[in-house]
């Protein structure tokens, strides 16, 4: 399964916790109900019954299926360190931007008579930030991969095909088939 571009930004944020996430079932689905502010809640997030989020909060149930394990881990991280998380966002979108590390195809629309069919490339690439910002906010907005993925090719063609608009000018880059995305701060 490939990494999806918003994964690769969560993750990211997720690197600047201070504390690990709860690590029991029971005390994810404890955290959980708290956040939500009751079972019913949870279960729906969850997509579980009310009677098993009391289960687990209870501890007569203490080992989740893989899948439920899975969607229970995402959603607690989701709420985890909501001000650590906001305050590397604000930094990355204010001082330091990010770096993308990407394997992909990158094909590009330039004048005739030069070489744009579409390649395989290994990239890493500091993105200033402005990218950061674009990029997360269109995360929080609830952007689709594809909508996210051009916003990266366009902040990798803006700093890595044209060198800050130095050079190039008017090319345009495809950003498809990826094989390996990850966002760093």
């Amino acid at each position: 399964m490939v990494d999806s571009l918003g994964d690769s930004l969560d993750r990211a944020l997720e690197g600047a916790f201070t504390r690990r996430i709860p690590q029991s079932a029971q005390a994810q689905m404890n955290y959980l109900v708290k956040q939500l502010k009751g079972t019913k809640a949870a279960a729906q997030a969850l997509g579980i019954s009310q009677r098993t989020v009391e289960r687990y909060v209870s501890g007569k149930l203490k080992r989740p299926r893989q899948d439920l394990r899975g969607r229970l881990e995402r959603e607690v991280k989701k709420r985890w360190q909501p001000q650590i998380r906001a305050k590397a966002r604000k930094k990355a979108a204010s001082t330091d931007g990010l770096v993308v590390s990407t394997r992909a195809r990158f094909g590009f629309t330039a004048a005739a008579g030069t070489t744009d069919d579409a390649r395989i490339r290994d990239i890493t690439q500091a993105l200033p930030p402005e990218w950061a910002d674009r990029l997360f906010t269109a995360r929080e907005q609830g952007a689709n991969e594809r909508q996210l993925q051009q916003i990266a090719a366009d902040g990798l063609a803006q700093m890595y095909f044209r060198a800050n608009n130095s050079r190039a000018h008017g090319l345009g880059v495809e950003f498809t088939d990826v094989e390996h995305i990850q966002i760093d701060l």
